[in-house]
């Protein structure tokens, strides 16, 4: 049966229909300058154009055949990233690498913001941001970041959104435990299994949906890999390792969220998510500020 669409034009969100007779004959709905719908001209009997009070982007999937996607640049350093709609959430498919400053992957800390590259140290001397930038686990993995640098600045939240940009790009945010959960949820969880902490929570292949899938990236099995979702998780690690290795192994993920109580060491911890080449969960945990973890931005 053919698709009938009804697009929405909302002065709020700047969105703009584009029509483009390509090789594929096919439509593009465009928002400022990236594509978030494509149908084949084969598909489509009409185009109504709607403009209702109120709209909601339904969390539920559309059915178009195709992920939305699109891609947007970061404008402090000119990296053009993608980006997939996952629910009514639109997050980051790849891991942040705006790497402001860069130190030796030896050095942490709880206070002062710190950005790492995975693997890369300098002797006798501090690393350089250029020198960095062309590592190979930069280019594939992103960079890694305390908790310090990844709020810079900003005090924590659980809301949904958080509300925190910290060292996101204009426009978007790190994601709140919260917004964490959301996304979870949408996948299979339920509120129950996503409240769950210090376990691979699992019930409908949650994490294996976020993975990429070859063992390129992820050492082998990699289990229950599809990247259906095409959030294209990769595991950055976290360093420095301490009992074992990482990169390839497992993903970090940060949030905003830090606990209101003391951990029994007297600090307090943050809710992080991990992905792990032998699980097809999600592990949902509290980590200290110091580590080393990737981050995944949302859309604003």
């Amino acid at each position: 049966m053919k698709k009938v669409i009804f697009i929405s034009l909302l002065a709020f969100f700047a969105l703009s229909l584009n029509t483009a007779f390509a090789q594929n004959d096919s439509i593009y709905v465009m928002r400022n300058g990236s594509v978030i719908w494509k149908y084949k001209f084969s598909d489509i009997d009409s185009i109504i154009y709607y403009n209702p009070d109120n709209i909601n982007i339904p969390d539920t999937p559309i059915d178009t055949g195709t992920l939305i996607t699109g891609t947007f640049t970061d404008p402090r350093d000119g990296y053009e990233y993608s980006w997939v709609q996952i629910g009514s959430q639109i997050w980051m498919a790849e891991n942040l690498r705006y790497l402001p400053s860069v130190v030796n992957i030896l050095r942490s800390s709880d206070t002062i913001p710190y950005c790492y590259v995975h693997g890369y140290y300098v002797v006798y001397s501090e690393p350089t941001v250029e020198e960095a930038k062309t590592k190979a686990n930069y280019i594939t993995y992103g960079a890694l970041y305390n908790w310090t640098a990844a709020m810079n600045g900003a005090e924590s939240s659980d809301a949904n959104p958080s509300g925190v940009q910290g060292i996101c790009p204009d426009g978007w945010h790190l994601p709140s435990d919260a917004e964490w959960k959301q996304l979870e949820m949408y996948l299979g969880m339920t509120e129950e299994q996503a409240n769950g902490e210090n376990y691979w929570r699992e019930s409908n292949n949650e994490g294996g949906k976020l993975k990429e899938t070859s063992y390129t990236y992820w050492f082998g099995p990699n289990i229950g890999a599809t990247n259906e979702t095409g959030f294209t998780a990769l595991p950055g690690g976290t360093t420095p390792d301490g009992t074992g290795p990482t990169l390839r192994y497992r993903g970090f993920w940060w949030s905003a969220t830090c606990n209101t109580t003391q951990h029994y060491s007297g600090r307090y911890f943050v809710k992080v998510r991990e992905l792990h080449y032998n699980e097809r969960g999600i592990f949902r945990s509290d980590c200290p500020k110091s580590a080393a973890y990737s981050i995944r931005c949302v859309k604003d």
